[in-house]
């Protein structure tokens, strides 16, 4: 009896268990309790959306959902290529976590629900639910994206945009594989690179054949990675047969289930062992015979997909601004309730130092996309201008914003020490998930050549983003410096020098949103250490002269 008490009591009596100087759990809070985010939905034209959003706000940082966004990664999807009798399936199983996930996304109009809704601002609010839901995880905004960015592609084809489209932007989330008109909702995704060619789709091997049904083909060829096998429809290109007086690359509409009921040709060769996104699944199909529809026309299938680029990077954007939001609120509530050293951690200068930076880079992020978002929402309602801003920007922001993701979650992650290096503190899933964004809808240097690509041969969009940085002209030295070395900086602009263009290009636009309409606290340290060279390599070294009280107030001191 005397060693058991020696073993559960120190010296002083007291347990040896006892836990002491660690923080309480941070759900249930209020994913939505973040100012930046609600200031610019309302500018953008969605502040009829924030009673919604402060729900799904609510919801998403809910103990429920956050366990969700836990158990949907622990337990991952499985392939099932055959069922017992040996007859070929092809179907994919989920854990119950992600279908509850699934389903609040769908029936939050996180999908291509906008595109139904003849309302000013409605995919600024889309957008800002995905800022918010994200919180949750990230991999099931994969298929949600796909499914919005599917519509416009859809659109080039009136006669089957009018079979698919009320079930693609339907609010009804309905799963399994089953005749796509006989379903409540439906879910589309994408089936693009191929092996050898990657982002180079031109170089697609997969032939398509016509039959003698008028727009009907059939595929035969083999898919590189295509996420989320398991919805309904998927876009795909293929080369048309050269025999025809057109051919060439082209869009084509495959549903998962035939009209008469029987299953086309879909075979899941293997799922991807991801480094993140672990709760999606991402395949390899094969298609033999498979049926298809001609989505616009043959040998356009690159034009007709252009839309569906600038949906899903949008969402590309979005989800690193989300990741970097998530993984601040992480970050600042363990510094709260974290002592070391006599005093909390938030209380400690330099970690302040590096909240602040890290404070500042999320609320560009946030600001930009929800600027990007706005301006997709005026440029599918027909204005020009904004059609323009948003083809150069969104590339400049899926670039930068993106490629900030690794950087800023491995340092969030540092913030909690050991304790954010362990898998229960959630923060490894989220640096996993941070070079997805970069990668996804084209990498890097994709972008950074597309944004020379605009620049060369779409001259309004040069015109339409100096127009936006004109805006904050006067309003600060740095950014009018900035501004116009980055004017000289375009005719000299070189493909080995795209990455440093498109880095300029979206630090000057993220200061004009902050010079604009974010208080003199943040916008003065952004432009000071982004643009003033006031700043080191790492986040954390903001200049003495940053009122990092104010930023810091502004980001968290709201946030649970």
């Amino acid at each position: 009896m005397a060693s058991t008490l020696a073993h559960e009591a120190g010296p002083l009596g007291r347990a040896t268990h006892d836990v002491t100087n660690q923080p309480p759990a941070l759900a249930p809070y209020d994913a939505s309790d973040d100012t930046a985010l609600l200031e610019g939905l309302r500018r953008e034209g969605a502040g009829w959306a924030e009673e919604g959003l402060r729900r799904l706000g609510l919801r998403a940082g809910s103990a429920e959902a956050q366990e969700w966004g836990e158990l949907a990664n622990r337990y991952e999807p499985e392939l099932r290529t055959h069922d017992r009798y040996g007859n070929r399936i092809d179907e994919v199983e989920f854990h119950p976590s992600w279908h509850h996930l699934m389903r609040v996304a769908v029936t939050e109009g996180l999908a291509a629900t906008p595109w139904a809704e003849d309302r000013p601002g409605a995919h600024v609010a889309r957008t800002a639910g995905g800022l918010v839901w994200g919180h949750t995880e990230a991999g099931h905004g994969c298929p949600t994206s796909m499914t919005y960015a599917a519509v416009p592609a859809l659109r080039r084809q009136p006669e089957l945009a009018k079979v698919y489209e009320p079930l693609l932007t339907s609010r009804e989330y309905d799963p399994g594989l089953r005749v796509p008109t006989e379903k409540r909702g439906l879910l589309a995704g994408m089936g693009m690179t191929e092996k050898q060619g990657g982002s180079d789709v031109r170089t697609n091997t997969t032939t398509a054949t016509p039959s003698a049904e008028p727009g009907v083909y059939t595929l035969r060829g083999h898919k590189w990675f295509t996420s989320a096998p398991m919805c309904d429809v998927f876009l795909v290109l293929a080369q048309a047969s050269p025999l025809r007086d057109k051919g060439g690359l082209s869009c084509f509409l495959v549903p998962r289930v035939l009209p008469d009921g029987t299953r086309n040709t879909f075979r899941i060769q293997r799922l991807k062992d991801k480094l993140g996104n672990r709760s999606n699944a991402s395949s390899e199909p094969e298609f033999d015979g498979t049926v298809a529809w001609l989505v616009g026309p043959e040998g356009q299938g690159v034009k007709t997909i252009i839309e569906m680029v600038n949906c899903t990077r949008l969402d590309c954007v979005m989800m690193s601004a989300t990741l970097m939001r998530h993984t601040l609120v992480q970050a600042g509530h363990h510094a709260r309730h974290r002592s070391a050293f006599g005093a909390r951690l938030v209380d400690q200068p330099l970690m302040r130092n590096v909240l602040a930076d890290l404070a500042l880079e999320s609320e560009a992020a946030t600001t930009l996309t929800l600027r990007l978002a706005g301006a997709a929402d005026r440029a599918v309602r027909g204005d020009a201008g904004e059609a323009a801003f948003r083809r150069i920007a969104t590339a400049v922001g899926k670039y930068w914003v993106t490629k900030r993701g690794p950087a800023f979650t491995a340092e969030a992650l540092e913030c909690l020490g050991g304790n954010g290096y362990v898998e229960e503190s959630g923060m490894p899933r989220q640096y996993r998930e941070a070079p997805l964004l970069s990668i996804w809808e084209g990498s890097g240097n994709v972008n950074a050549l597309d944004v020379l690509r605009a620049l060369r041969r779409e001259p309004g969009t040069a015109d339409a983003l100096f127009a936006e940085l004109a805006l904050a002209q006067g309003a600060d030295a740095r950014l009018d410096t900035a501004v116009n070395r980055l004017q000289d900086a375009l005719s000299e602009g070189s493909e080995a020098g795209a990455r440093r263009l498109v880095e300029r290009m979206a630090l000057t636009l993220q200061a004009s949103l902050l010079v604009r309409h974010a208080p003199s606290s943040v916008a003065d340290a952004f432009c000071a250490s982004r643009l003033g060279g006031d700043w080191g390599h790492a986040f954390g070294t903001l200049p003495d002269a940053a009122d990092l009280d104010a930023i810091l107030r502004r980001a968290l001191e709201s946030a649970n």
